[in-house]
C-alpha cells in the first residue's frame, strides 16, 4: 500500500524496516554523534495484519532504527537528509532538542489470495520494498520540524519473496505462490517535510492535542496531509515530537524513562501516487484498478516504559475510506515497537 498510509507489505527476517519511534530525548542525555556504534537510542518495530485478523495487503513489515542526539543543539545530519536542509527555518534560533535517525527496513505487500500463482489483474500487486531512511528533527518549545529522505529498491532485489517464504515455512503458513507477478526491479525514492504544533494542553499537563501538516514527493509516494493526535498520560511535554514519527508508517510513538500515555491520531491526506498501488514508475507492471486518492487514517495505542526500555502497541487503518473492493480489509494492521537507550 502506501508507505505510511499506503504501504502494504509482508515482511520478516532479513533487512529490517524503519523509523520506529521513541520519545524524543533531551539534548543533555547525549554527548556524542555517530553511526550505529555510537547511537544513543535503538528502536525495533514489527508490523503485522495478523494483529487485527487479516492476512493480505500490508501484512508484515520490520524496521530497525538508531538515533543520535547532540548536546550543543546541532546534531550531525545524515548524508541523505542534508538534501532537505534548505526547507528548515533559517532564523528559528537554537532548538531545545535535536535528533538524527537512520532506519533500515523491509516491507511486503500481497493480494488477498496468496495461493494463486496468477492473481487477478487489478488486485493488489505483490510488492517488496527494501530501503534506507534518514530523518532529522528539530524540536522547539511549541513546534517541531522534520525532514526525511528515503532511498530504496522494489522488485526481486528487495528479497521480499525469500523473506516471506522462509517465514511462512517456519510457522507452517500457506506458501505465497504469486511472487513471479511482483512489481519489477526499480530504484525508488521520496523526500518529506513536516511540522507538528503542541496546541491545547490541559491545566494538569496530562492531556494534549498535537496538530500537524506534512508533504512527501517521490516515486515511493507523493502525498499531502493534515492531522492531529490526542495524548493522555505523563511526560507529554518532553515527548510531543513523536507525533511526527507516526506520520511515516515506519514508526509509532514509544515512551522511555517512565513516560506512559494513551494516544489516538487521525490524518486526512491526498495521495497522488504510490508505488504499492500504481506499480512501476518507468515500466509496465501490475497495479490496483481503482483506489481512493483521498485518505483518512487513524492509529490508537498505548506506550509504556521503565528505565532505559519502552514498548508500544498500536492498531490502525491506513485508509478508512477504502470500504469495498480489493482494499476493503487490506489497510488494517497492528504494530509493536521496542526502544532501548544505549547511553
Amino acid at each position: 500500500m502506501k508507505l505510511y498510509l499506503f504501504a502494504k507489505m509482508k515482511f520478516l527476517t532479513v533487512p529490517l524496516l524503519a523509523l520506529s519511534s521513541l520519545s524524543i530525548p533531551s539534548l543533555t542525555q547525549a554527548e556524542e554523534d555517530g553511526w550505529f556504534s555510537n547511537a544513543d537510542w535503538y528502536t525495533f518495530t514489527f508490523d503485522n495484519d495478523a494483529f487485527v485478523g487479516n492476512d493480505n495487503g500490508y501484512s508484515n513489515g520490520m524496521n530497525f532504527s538508531w538515533w543520535d542526539t547532540i548536546s550543543d543543539g546541532s546534531a550531525e545530519q545524515g548524508w541523505l537528509s542534508k538534501a532537505m536542509t534548505w526547507s528548515l527555518p533559517a532564523n528559528a534560533g537554537m532548538p531545545i532538542q535535536v535528533l538524527s535517525g537512520h532506519t533500515i527496513g523491509q516491507f511486503m505487500q500481497t493480494p488477498d489470495d496468496i495461493e494463486l500463482v496468477d492473481p487477478p489483474v487489478g488486485d493488489l500487486p505483490y510488492t517488496g520494498l527494501l530501503y534506507y531512511n534518514n530523518t532529522y528533527i528539530q524540536v522547539y518549545p511549541t513546534y517541531a520540524d522534520k525532514i526525511k529522505v528515503t532511498l530504496g529498491i522494489v522488485g526481486e532485489y528487495s528479497f521480499a519473496e525469500e523473506t516471506q517464504k522462509a517465514v511462512h515455512s517456519i510457522i507452517g503458513a500457506d506458501e505465497p505462490l504469486g511472487w513471479d507477478t511482483q512489481t519489477g526491479d526499480e530504484i525508488v525514492f521520496s523526500f518529506g517535510r513536516s511540522r507538528a504544533w503542541r496546541g491545547w494542553v490541559a491545566d494538569n499537563g496530562r492531556s494534549e492535542i498535537i496538530t500537524g501538516v506534512g508533504a512527501e514527493v517521490g516515486t515511493i509516494q507523493s502525498i499531502a496531509s493534515v492531522g492531529f493526535m490526542y495524548r493522555n498520560g505523563n511526560d507529554l511535554e518532553r515527548t510531543y515530537a513523536t507525533a511526527l514519527l507516526v506520520s511515516d508508517r515506519t514508526s509509532n510513538p514509544v515512551a522511555v524513562e517512565g513516560a506512559r500515555y494513551f494516544f489516538f491520531g487521525m490524518r486526512a491526506a491526498y495521495l497522488a501516487n504510490s508505488i504499492f498501488y500504481d506499480g512501476n514508475t518507468y515500466k509496465d507492471s501490475r497495479s490496483v484498478d481503482d483506489y481512493k486518492n483521498e485518505v483518512i487514517s487513524f492509529t490508537v495505542g498505548y506506550a509504556y516504559s521503565w528505565k532505559n526500555f519502552g514498548v508500544t502497541f498500536a492498531i490502525g487503518d491506513l485508509n478508512v475510506l477504502e470500504d469495498e473492493g480489493v482494499l476493503e480489509e487490506a489497510t488494517e494492521f497492528g504494530t509493536l515497537t521496542f526502544v532501548w537507550r544505549a547511553k
